[in-house]
């Protein structure tokens, strides 16, 4: 109990110099007050460990103590003691945040138990605290597997940027991870404990993305019935990470450049205008700087976007890495579903290193779970893996029109893609998965296409 400094309030003078004096005598460093006035200027001045003070002091109490250490010192906690204890006083001061409320007179043991118990408190925050800030700086990037150098530079890059206000705009091919990296930024900058909110821009047609960005009054639109809170609203003081911003039309650059530039913006039918603190993190796996270009995408929206790029390489430039990350989604696999896979063959390495991973990261994901749970023995053989990588194509879209998506593209990618929605009952999830694609990717052909319409497709 060495250097454990306490302050001692109370308005009787000789409780308060005996008190002091036993607690001063078991080794705690002692500072004493009769009055609130005087233990206020006390608390604002000094660094104390743990007060305590009588419920009644003359003309104040100990509530107001306690009140004034919340307010302005929340790491401090304060004991309260009364010579009047009743069950509704005891409720009170433990609904007013005191850590314990003594009875008078005090039992020398209660009081030191009462101490202990406080103090251990305080230092178990303290260490769960300094824990989670260190878990947060270690473990930002736990599921962003790699060592190959383009991976490393990534990570740098990461750790420079993540506790700035610059906006960043993370590009890569589908299934790079561009959310993982999104997240990564955020649990590694001050604002680790304020809300990291994701919109998958491109799934959402317009007039609904805009209202789940900003929000809408009731009687905005048809179906407003109530008001709502946008996504930039609810990660005030956090971060936003708008994914596939290559897809918003462009009157939603507009706006969307007007919140860049402000953070100011209006819900959908209001008036009221809003501004937050809001960190930008945005995604694409388009060609910005081509779409500029070619008109699609606006030069100044682009300019304020791209202000930090971090470029995510395809897995096929970072073969090396390709073991790591399948033992990692062995273990996540093995992990959730109980089964015990101890590993790969060489074989199926090589035959892993070998494939051209068109769906990136995710893709291997998916593989490695696949062969986790057809698999029968505890390593994961070549014949474990799906027949495309043995022989190093592209997946097929779906057994019964036999060819892949890229043969598709080159013909009527229409039909194969409203095919393969009617096979799955129009679910774009299911369809996705099929074709060897995003849902994002599906939803901007689909929307090409003509097909977002299952009537629309029928008739066609």
């Amino acid at each position: 109990m060495n250097s454990v400094s306490l302050l001692l309030v109370d308005d009787d003078r000789h409780l308060l110099d005996s008190m002091s004096g036993w607690l001063a005598d078991q080794g705690f460093d002692m500072t004493t007050a009769d009055n609130p006035a005087d233990a206020l200027e006390r608390i604002d001045e000094g660094e104390f460990d743990l007060v305590l003070a009588d419920i009644r002091l003359g003309e104040g109490d100990g509530f107001e103590i306690l009140s004034h250490v919340r307010e302005h010192h929340p790491g401090l906690d304060v004991i309260l003691m009364t010579g009047y204890g009743t069950m509704e006083t005891g409720i009170e001061a433990l609904r007013a945040g005191a850590v314990d409320l003594l009875t008078k007179p005090l039992i020398d043991e209660e009081l030191l138990m009462s101490i202990d118990r406080a103090l251990s408190q305080r230092r178990v925050i303290e260490e769960n605290k300094t824990l989670k800030a260190q878990l947060d700086l270690r473990f930002g990037m736990e599921n962003i597997i790699g060592s190959d150098h383009r991976m490393l530079r990534t990570f740098d890059m990461i750790d420079s940027v993540a506790d700035t206000k610059a906006t960043v705009l993370i590009t890569g091919e589908s299934g790079t991870g561009k959310s993982l990296i999104a997240r990564a930024i955020h649990r590694r900058s001050g604002r680790r404990d304020k809300p990291f909110v994701e919109v998958a821009c491109g799934a959402l047609p317009e007039n609904l993305l805009e209202s789940e960005l900003f929000g809408h009054v009731v009687g905005a639109f048809t179906g407003a019935t109530a008001n709502k809170i946008g996504k930039f609203m609810q990660a005030d003081g956090g971060t936003i990470f708008l994914d596939e911003i290559g897809t918003a039309s462009p009157a939603m650059q507009v706006k969307l450049l007007r919140v860049i530039q402000e953070l100011q913006f209006e819900q959908v039918g209001g008036s009221e205008t809003f501004e937050v603190d809001t960190r930008l993190v945005l995604a694409t796996n388009d060609d910005l700087a081509k779409c500029v270009a070619e008109g699609s995408f606006r030069q100044d929206l682009y300019y304020r976007v791209n202000v930090i790029n971090v470029e995510l390489p395809s897995l096929r430039e970072r073969i090396s890495d390709i073991p790591l990350l399948a033992q990692h989604f062995l273990q996540e696999v093995c992990e959730d579903t109980g089964k015990v896979v101890r590993g790969f063959s060489d074989e199926a390495l090589k035959m892993l290193q070998s494939y051209h991973w068109p769906g990136n990261v995710r893709e291997l994901q998916n593989i490695i779970e696949r062969a986790v749970l057809l698999g029968k023995g505890e390593v994961i053989l070549t014949e474990d893996l799906p027949s495309h990588v043995s022989v190093g194509e592209a997946p097929v879209a779906v057994s019964a029109v036999g060819r892949t998506l890229k043969e598709a593209l080159e013909g009527p990618e229409r039909r194969i893609i409203m095919e393969v929605l009617q096979a799955n009952g129009w679910n774009r999830n299911l369809t996705a998965d099929m074709l060897g694609i995003n849902r994002t990717t599906l939803y901007k052909k689909m929307k090409r296409l003509g097909l977002d319409d299952p009537r629309a497709a029928v008739l066609n």
